[in-house]
């Protein structure tokens, strides 16, 4: 596993008709102990392709498992589908389930074009060189210790000097550097003042995403409000089904209008799911349906209707709230 292989790759997938962008880089998925070597794509809105599409809190169970693997044992047996299988001696890797999750983060930032940590550094470092007090100097060392480990060193694109200027600003004359180790110096300082006077420093971008993060309605117990299982009662031709999904078994076969109706008979009835609805805003919604590629998305390899009907009965939720005020 290369030092510093973040996720400059870039890659797209299709979601409800829209161009999701994407980046990867290769990584390892531990699975009953063989190390299968595999792409780990990012999304910009926020799912994570490991084995699956995942969000993020998922992804990060996953990491923190050891699913997608940050270290590996002497002796693992390694596999790359389709090319070799071998054994690891003495492997080194260089990331960490935190440094993996914050280039993880930092990659959604990019993709939906905000400041990265790296970016919110060096907004950071601007603020301070205005106004040099220990309060934004304090801000300039927390911005610092939160770009990942395995960037820190190239964060400035300066092959000679690395991060030093950021570490000599960050702490001050008599304070400690974090890497190496040492007190930085007055003459240290300046130099590290002068290094940064006269940058053009990159705006702040508004926190604001082009890409709202997608919500995944897995399958599951107990059902999740949104689902179809979900226990509401509902009347559709002065008959009462226990939820959408019994109505679905009792009714005649359904197609995408007949399936729409009774969405909208859920939440028009059930005021407090409607709200529920509401509330994902505009992220894309990802219905889980292992018996159907149609109705379900399922980690990327369906047709995800039953979202794309959730979020039409979601738009139309919204012009009547919006029409009645």
């Amino acid at each position: 596993m290369p030092e510093n292989d973040r996720m400059t790759r870039i890659t797209h997938r299709i979601a409800d008709g829209v161009r999701v962008p994407g980046a990867w880089r290769h990584a390892f998925i531990n699975n009953g102990g063989t190390y299968f070597l595999t792409d780990l794509i990012v999304y910009a809105d926020g799912l994570i392709d490991c084995w699956g599409l995942v969000t993020v809190e998922q992804f990060e169970r996953k990491v923190r498992g050891g699913w997608v693997a940050t270290s590996i044992p002497d002796g693992a047996r390694a596999s790359a589908y389709g090319l070799a299988s071998w054994r690891f001696k003495k492997p080194q890797t260089w990331s960490t389930p935190d440094t993996l999750l914050a280039e993880v983060a930092d990659t959604i930032d990019e993709l939906n074009g905000r400041p990265d940590s790296v970016g919110r550094c060096l907004a950071a470092v601007s603020a301070f060189l205005d106004d040099r007090t220990e309060e934004n100097r304090a801000a300039v060392r927390e911005t610092y210790l939160a770009i990942p480990e395995t960037v820190r060193r190239q964060a400035l694109g300066d092959m000679d000097r690395g991060d030093e200027p950021l570490q000599a600003l960050a702490v001050g004359p008599g304070g400690t550097a974090f890497n190496p180790e040492g007190v930085v110096t007055q003459e240290e300082y300046d130099r590290a003042v002068a290094y940064f006077d006269g940058w053009i420093f990159p705006g702040q971008e508004p926190d604001t995403s082009e890409h709202a993060p997608a919500i995944k309605l897995p399958q599951g117990h107990p059902p999740e409000p949104l689902r179809n299982d979900f226990p509401a009662p509902i009347m559709v031709d002065g008959t009462i089904y226990p939820s959408v999904s019994e109505a679905c078994q009792a009714l005649p076969a359904l197609n995408t209008a007949a399936m729409a109706g009774l969405l909208r008979a859920k939440f028009d009835q059930h005021p407090d799911l409607a709200e529920a609805l509401l509330a994902t805003g505009e992220a894309t919604l990802l219905y889980d349906d292992i018996g159907s590629e149609f109705w379900g998305d399922n980690s990327g390899h369906g047709r995800n209707w039953m979202g794309r009907l959730l979020e039409l009965v979601r738009d139309e939720l919204r012009l009547t709230t919006r029409s009645s005020v």
